[in-house]
């Protein structure tokens, strides 16, 4: 006898409906195979699936005969044991121990040996696709109902062990729905730990970090030691605007599918704040592996992505943020297929002037050569600084700056016109799928950018002075864009571009 069971697979960040189908065959000698393209964990399901079966008080499968299980479509990639549960119930089914209607129903969760579930990845992706597709019910472990139940209009069945499950499907004993959050409040009373109201001094560092939270632009912080480039970078998350409910989801899909959502978070409310150790591979920071998985710049989208100490990170690692820095999508390529991530994060680096921090130390002696100097800043290659927008010096800050009293701007001040600026990007943009001034095309500068005649004397001079690349020319009318947009002003003006300038020579 034969039965059918649904479940999914995700591939990336996008799932798709698998057909999980079990027959048996009462003659023969006792085996239980599983086809379909699964990978070693879904091969071992067969032992799992077995012991949990006859620890939830089932005939066991060995009592059966010849067991085939296939994962349709045959040529999916199967690599996640989600698969463990649905085929216990398809097993169940083929012997005439279980009955129930499958249809509209999806079933996901790893089984223990007593018949227990265990949480699994990739829960968000496959409950959307599931809604999309009409599916009416989602049995998964309890631990991953959360965040299952934030897609509306799917019923969301948590379930603990196989034995109760079975008791549901058969009517004996109901397992209650999972109740919906409600969505908007868990983006309320989000608080930050640090704040830009308890950092003394760094005015032209705090200006340059609002305008890149503003635009979207990247950053870098240069300065010796102890100047509090580590402390500024991360109020930024403080400042951003608040998530959407369409980016809360984008950003929780790729922490579901990489396994770095916590079991007592159903939505990712903050924008994230990546922070690996420059000690990080080039694998881990961009995505990838056998089956790819999202890197450090995927989990920082719409967020931050920190890299401190710059200089110090490999140059062959540092090389591989060219394209997301540039199209905001990672492209992983490998023999089983193609994968693309999305990466459009804030990037913000910091960086001592040279081996010992001192040599844009007016007060200390930099005790290093003028060739350990240009040697250490040659680390980060042309094509990664000409990526990155503002480059920024923080001086170390005298003694009276630290005892001084009162506080300096608060975040919540400063993020009122981050979000005023994000609004009138809104809807300029409204029409494209751009939501930030640096992301703009060139096409789409020429377009939302009209300079008048100051402007570009202002402009020109600055590219030949400084001989500037064509990127570097469009990236400095960007961010006067953003200058302009947190000014309030309609039109690019010359002071926009000036001070757009400023920020750019390094």
């Amino acid at each position: 006898m034969s039965s059918k069971v649904f479940s999914a697979a995700t591939i990336g960040l996008e799932s798709k409906v698998v057909e999980v189908e079990v027959d048996v065959l009462t003659q023969g000698i006792h085996h239980f195979s599983i086809v379909g393209l699964p990978d070693t964990s879904i091969k071992e399901a067969k032992d799992r699936v077995a012991s949990a079966i006859k620890n939830s008080g089932f005939s066991p499968p060995h009592q059966s005969g010849r067991i085939t299980v296939n994962l349709a479509p045959a040529d999916l990639p199967k690599i996640n044991p989600l698969y463990d549960l649905p085929m216990a119930l398809g097993v169940l089914m083929a012997t005439n121990q279980l009955n129930f209607d499958y249809k509209k129903k999806i079933f996901l969760g790893e089984l223990s040996l007593d018949g227990r579930l265990r949480s699994v990845q990739g829960v968000l992706p496959i409950a959307l696709m599931a809604k999309n597709l009409g599916f009416q019910e989602m049995y998964l472990p309890k631990d991953n109902a959360a965040e299952a139940s934030v897609v509306k209009d799917l019923k969301i069945v948590p379930v603990e062990t196989l034995f109760s499950l079975a008791k549901h499907l058969l009517g004996e004993k109901k397992i209650s729905y999972f109740s919906f959050p409600e969505r908007e409040k868990l983006f309320q009373n989000n608080q930050w730990k640090v704040d830009m109201k308890y950092i003394k001094g760094q005015e032209q560092a705090k200006r340059a970090l609002e305008i890149a939270s503003a635009g979207g632009h990247n950053i870098l912080l240069n300065g010796p030691p102890g100047s509090g480039k580590t402390l500024l970078a991360k109020t930024v998350p403080s400042i951003l605007p608040r998530l959407t409910l369409e980016e809360s989801l984008e950003i929780t899909k790729i922490f579901s599918v990489s396994g770095n959502l916590s079991k007592d978070i159903s939505l990712i409310t903050q924008r994230p704040f990546r922070s690996p150790h420059h000690s990080a591979s080039a694998v881990s920071l961009i995505g990838g592996g056998s089956y790819p998985k999202p890197g450090e710049i995927s989990l920082a989208h719409r967020g931050v992505l920190f890299l401190d100490e710059f200089a110090e990170f490999p140059r062959n690692v540092m090389e591989n943020l060219r394209q997301p820095l540039e199209d905001g999508i990672v492209t992983v390529s490998r023999a089983k297929g193609t994968l693309k991530f999305p990466a459009k994060f804030i990037l913000i680096a910091a960086m001592n002037p040279c081996p010992c921090g001192n040599a844009t130390d007016p007060e200390k002696i930099c005790t290093c050569s003028p060739q350990q100097i240009i040697n250490y800043q040659r680390k980060i290659s042309g094509p990664i600084l000409d990526r990155i927008d503002l480059q920024i010096e923080v001086p170390r800050l005298k003694f009276e700056k630290l005892q001084e009293d009162g506080q300096a701007e608060s975040s919540a001040q400063i993020r009122k016109r981050v979000e005023k600026a994000r609004f009138i990007q809104k809807r300029r943009f409204k029409n494209t799928k751009i939501i930030t001034n640096s992301e703009m095309s060139s096409q789409e500068i020429k377009k939302f950018c009209p300079l008048d005649n100051l402007s570009i004397q202002l402009l020109k001079k600055a590219v030949n002075s400084l001989n500037l690349s064509a990127r570097a020319y469009y990236r400095i009318i960007k961010i006067a864009r953003t200058i302009a947009d947190l000014s309030g002003e309609e039109n690019i003006l010359s002071q926009h571009i000036a001070e757009a300038v400023q920020y750019r020579f390094k």
